[in-house]
């Protein structure tokens, strides 16, 4: 249990590529299984039918005083004493973070194993989101459009950086190399202690026989 929430929440180490994709399916795979639950529990309480979604984007639009406003009027708009806001709304409140956190975990620990810092997450990750959530009210012009252009490409330098290359080989600054196995046993030049091997028979100092101290008492 303890390496699992070390892989899919620590950010120290490092993460090859298989690891890095078998942690995001675990964690697209766990919400969507919450998703399923609380379908199941809205669909008991008789609700009628409701939508579960993991929305990545909600991080960029914590930045964007228009969600702020469509939130509100959203939340008055409608009635949060029914099970089918209610659902919905806490999934997005508990399961997100905790997604958002883990893939951000994952993608340090990635950045890791290429000898990256994790502040790499900002032009790979942070830069696109927020371009993408202010995007459309930007217009159109020159530098709008070279904006666009260094987000595609820094896109897709993420993309190779996190999916494609290798990781480095042998330690580097964040740790040892996830690719090659520890051998935890004993060097074999320290073999476990033999008693029979290790114990020496010293024999005793030599003494006067029995019959010398016979002849003596005679």
């Amino acid at each position: 249990m303890t390496n699992l929430k070390s892989l899919l929440f620590g950010f120290d180490g490092r993460l090859n590529r298989n690891r890095f994709w078998a942690a995001g399916f675990i964690l697209l795979f766990s919400a969507m299984g919450v998703g399923l639950l609380l379908m199941l529990v809205a669909k008991l309480l008789g609700t009628g039918p409701v939508s579960f979604e993991f929305d990545g984007d909600d991080l960029f639009r914590l930045a964007d005083p228009m969600f702020y406003r469509a939130t509100i009027a959203a939340l008055k708009a409608s009635d949060l004493t029914s099970p089918a806001t209610l659902l919905p709304m806490l999934y997005r409140v508990v399961v997100t973070p905790v997604v958002v956190w883990g893939i951000a975990a994952i993608m340090v620990k990635r950045l890791h194993d290429r000898d990256r810092s994790g502040w790499w997450l900002i032009p790979f990750v942070v830069v696109p989101g927020l371009f993408q959530q202010f995007e459309s009210r930007l217009g159109i012009s020159m530098a709008v459009m070279v904006l666009a252009l260094v987000v595609g490409g820094l896109c897709i330098w993420a993309f190779v950086e996190l999916i494609i290359l290798k990781g480095t080989r042998g330690p580097n600054r964040f740790g040892p190399d996830p690719l090659v196995k520890v051998d935890t046993r004993p060097p074999s030049h320290q073999q476990t202690w033999d008693q029979q091997s290790e114990l020496e028979f010293v024999p005793h100092a030599a003494g006067p026989s029995p019959e010398g101290h016979g002849k003596r008492g005679a």
